[in-house]
């Protein structure tokens, strides 16, 4: 009986396999035929539509010739009437007006006699001249008196000047080139378009020829260089292209021209007897739709490998499952872990495309992992972790505010971005930026500097996340385009606003020595999926969107952007935004009245941050090398005035910052705190610096608020008496009652907020905090924390019964504290009763800012 199931398992699994592979070559085989046939469909459309625009084009141009001569030529002054020569002298004018080599006309046995100009003779059938005395306007082709030919203009007349009175048409004569400008096909011979087109005569004489054709018939050149395709041979082609012109009709298939297969569309031009023919190679659509089947393919054969897995881990199961002993039953273990594995990496797969889908995403990714690995290489180095943990924090923010717009599908089927103003410091959010794109700029060994001048207003209102994603934007595309060695400047203003003195106007420029931008593509920089046509970037990876998005979110939020570029030189940017001031009170930023010294290449720098430290109370001096810092620092101590602190540039020339804190340690001792600036990553020099005497580090940009933190510890303890006084825990005695039905989530909440001074209650839904806060004391709590979605009673419906009860405290702060985090969900919680929204995961300064807010009120 098991020889039975096992050759029956066996030769199951051997048919499923072979069924599986069957159906996986049939599906190969049907999407094939469905992918040639839609390229036939498609390129027919495409080149209908192509050929549609020109015959339109080409009807609009001839007709905006024939009728105005027609007019001209039959609404006479009176001083022609009846006068043949002054007559022509009227049609002078008006041929030369409208640059016309010559002017003839024709009687109606097709003399033609000429006015002015070459003596001309028409080439073409004898049914032109019946067409003309219908009163229908004809271009046609004809030779002049030097044998070459021309596009004749023949407009219908009809007149009774004496020696004029068969004249059936006016003939306006026109080199052959402007056949071929009307009708765009020098464009289209371009060879980047990968389309060209031709003009022929029913007998398949060429009017217009491209420059692969010698012979002076199109027929003879089917005959000559076309090739079978899809059982069609020349011949057959020939006979269905004569049929269907003659019977005034389109016309399209399949042709194999010298070796090359292409689609061949023709169709009539208006106010004419000629045809338009145009190619286009069959690989411009089969590529596309090749990789679209491809995929297809791709995704069919994952399938089939699933199941024929499932299927062979579904016997190998059996056979363990058959075995009594511990190795077998280890031996299962093994494949379990295998198929765990084997999903852990298809999840991670998945993972990996989404990750591709923008280079935005990217970014703040890889300086999380980044900072991740530098803190775990660091673990014996806290000030190292600290520092680390602070730019993964502001990485992830920003990340997740880029998979919530993601997320939100109803802004990209609208195509609407809606801003969410906010308190946000431009400190932290260049710090953010400064902590994202070091370690690419480190990656291409790219000089990158950072600096502020005159920033007094570090907190201001504006969509933090939008911002984060415009300089991501801005700075990425500088750091892709620019190559190794290259440098890349961002510098910020604040300069008066015209919306008046709440407001605040923030210049930012970003500038590099990247390989610049022609003019004709500044033009179009800012338009969708627009890249430049360029061999120096045709490798560089990019969507075309970055560009767009970037200038639509300055533009919604009010402000403007502007480009600056030249090719080989660098590019510049500049965005000017208008943003609303703060209006909370933050600490005094006051230190001792000391002496400090700033060494800076950088003179613009020097001078912002010399005013910087003395709004902060301290005088300072500067020097733009290490050399006359050295020099400045040994006067000082020889005159026993020694500088308080000493802040020097970690890339200055000739000698760099730990090369001058080598030198001053050497004359100065171990008395003067030195501390390094940089906008780069100093994790790699912290070592060597710290054996050079630095005491500390300060990243730029230098805002007011870096400095007095990064000096503040510097302070002795009864100067920071004297500086400024402790404050008291902002939140002591405050009782919070927090609705949440998540354990661990009421575990994350009470830890965090337990530091900030808070006594905390738990309520496991809304009924039972809407029971709680009934059952207290009026006055007893502070303020609710408030999830949303809780079993029994949602978040919504507490809010509503808290507010309909008849007590004093029934107004009390309610905040929603919910992982619904969209403009409408906040809307909607505002709409309920409750006075503020805060999105999870929680973010402890924006709950402490927002309860600081509502609690004071």
């Amino acid at each position: 009986m098991k020889n039975k199931i096992k050759h029956f398992l066996a030769g199951g699994l051997a048919a499923v396999c072979v069924v599986c592979i069957a159906a996986f070559a049939a599906l190969a085989f049907y999407l094939n035929r469905q992918s040639d046939q839609a390229v036939t469909q498609l390129g027919s459309i495409y080149m209908a539509n192509i050929n549609d625009r020109i015959s339109k084009h080409f009807g609009a141009i001839s007709n905006q010739c024939l009728v105005p001569m027609t007019t001209f030529a039959e609404n006479l002054p009176p001083t022609c009437e009846n006068n043949k020569e002054a007559y022509y002298q009227w049609m002078t004018y008006y041929g030369h007006s409208r640059e016309y080599e010559s002017i003839s006309w024709c009687d109606g046995e097709g003399n033609i006699e000429t006015i002015y100009g070459d003596p001309l003779q028409y080439s073409g059938p004898a049914t032109f001249l019946e067409t003309l005395k219908n009163g229908e306007g004809r271009v046609a082709v004809g030779y002049n008196g030097a044998g070459e030919q021309v596009v004749l203009m023949c407009a219908p007349v009809s007149l009774d000047i004496p020696g004029m009175e068969d004249c059936v048409a006016m003939i306006g004569e026109m080199p052959i080139s402007y056949l071929s400008e009307i009708l765009s096909l020098d464009t289209l011979e371009d060879k980047s378009t990968l389309i060209y087109s031709l003009v022929i005569r029913k007998n398949g004489d060429f009017v217009v020829r491209n420059s692969a054709a010698v012979r002076d018939n199109y027929f003879d050149r089917v005959r000559a260089v076309y090739a079978e395709a899809d059982g069609q041979t020349p011949e057959n082609y020939i006979a269905e292209l004569e049929a269907a012109m003659q019977a005034g009709s389109d016309y399209s298939t399949m042709v194999q021209v010298e070796g090359v297969r292409q689609h061949m569309y023709a169709s009539s031009l208006p106010n004419s007897v000629w045809y338009l023919v145009t190619f286009m190679p069959y690989g411009a659509l089969n590529k596309s739709v090749e990789s679209l089947g491809t995929r297809s393919l791709s995704a069919s054969a994952a399938v089939c490998a699933v199941i024929l897995l499932s299927l062979i881990a579904v016997f190998l199961r059996y056979f363990t499952l058959n075995r009594a002993q511990m190795k077998e039953l280890e031996e299962a273990r093994q494949l379990a872990e295998e198929a765990k594995l084997a999903a852990e990496k298809a999840s991670k797969s998945k993972g990996e495309f989404l990750s591709n889908m923008s280079h935005d995403i990217r970014t703040p990714m890889n300086a999380i992992v980044g900072m991740t690995a530098i803190a775990t290489a660091h673990m014996d180095d806290p000030q190292q972790v600290q520092n680390c943990l602070k730019k993964i924090t502001m990485s992830s923010r920003h990340l997740l505010g880029l998979i919530n717009d993601v997320l939100d599908m109803s802004k990209i089927e609208s195509g609407k971005m809606t801003l969410n103003e906010e308190l946000v410091s431009l400190r932290e959010i260049m710090e953010s930026i400064v902590s994202i794109v070091q370690p690419q700029v480190k990656a291409k060994h790219q000089k990158f500097n950072i600096s502020i001048f005159n920033i007094l207003s570090e907190n201001v209102h504006c969509d933090s996340v939008r911002l984060n994603q415009v300089l991501l934007n801005l700075l990425s595309n500088a750091i892709k385009f620019t190559p190794e060695g290259g440098s890349i400047e961002v510098s910020i203003y604040e300069e008066v606003s015209p919306k008046g003195e709440d407001y605040v106007r923030i210049r930012i420029s970003v500038k590099d020595t990247g390989i610049g931008m022609s003019e004709e593509y500044q033009a179009h920089i800012f338009e969708s999926f627009s890249r430049e046509d360029n061999k120096r970037i045709h490798r560089t990876e990019g969507t075309g969107l970055g560009m767009a998005i970037t200038k639509y979110i300055v533009d919604a939020m009010g402000g403007e952007i502007t480009v600056d570029s030249q090719q080989g030189v660098g590019t510049q940017f500049q965005v000017v935004l208008d943003l609303q001031r703060a209006v909370e009170q933050v600490e005094d930023m006051i230190l001792p009245d000391w002496v400090m010294l700033v060494v800076d290449d950088d003179q613009q720098l020097c001078e912002s941050t010399v005013d910087s430290l003395r709004s902060i109370g301290i005088r300072a001096e500067w020097v733009l090398d290490g050399k006359d810092a050295v020099q400045m620092a040994a006067q000082h101590h020889k005159a026993h005035n020694d500088y308080h602190v000493i802040l020097l540039d970690w890339k200055l020339p000739d000698m760099d910052g730990i090369q001058t804190a080598r030198e001053l340690r050497r004359q100065l001792g171990d008395d003067v705190p030195i501390l390094l600036m940089s906008a780069y990553d100093w994790t790699e020099i912290e070592e060597e610096a710290r054996a050079a005497g630095i005491s500390g580090f300060l990243m730029k940009p230098l805002f007011r608020s870096t400095l007095f933190y990064g000096l503040k510890p510097y302070v002795g303890a009864e100067e920071v008496q004297a500086a400024q006084e402790e404050k008291a825990p902002e939140f002591s005695n405050r009782r919070i009652l927090v609705a949440e039905d998540n354990e661990l989530n009421w575990e994350i909440a009470n830890e965090l907020l337990h530091d900030l001074g808070l006594e905390l209650e738990w309520a496991e839904n809304g009924e039972v905090c809407t029971e709680m806060f009934r059952r207290s004391d009026p006055g007893y709590y502070d303020a609710i924390l408030m999830d949303i979605r809780m079993p029994i009673m949602d978040g919504y419906q507490a809010t509503v019964a808290i507010r309909a009860m008849d007590r004093p405290d029934a107004s009390l702060p309610i905040i929603a504290m919910t992982a619904d985090a969209y403009s409408d969900d906040i809307q909607r919680c505002l709409s309920h009763g409750m006075n503020a929204h805060v999105a999870k995961p929680i973010d402890i300064g924006e709950v402490a800012r927002i309860l600081k807010k509502h609690l004071n009120d």
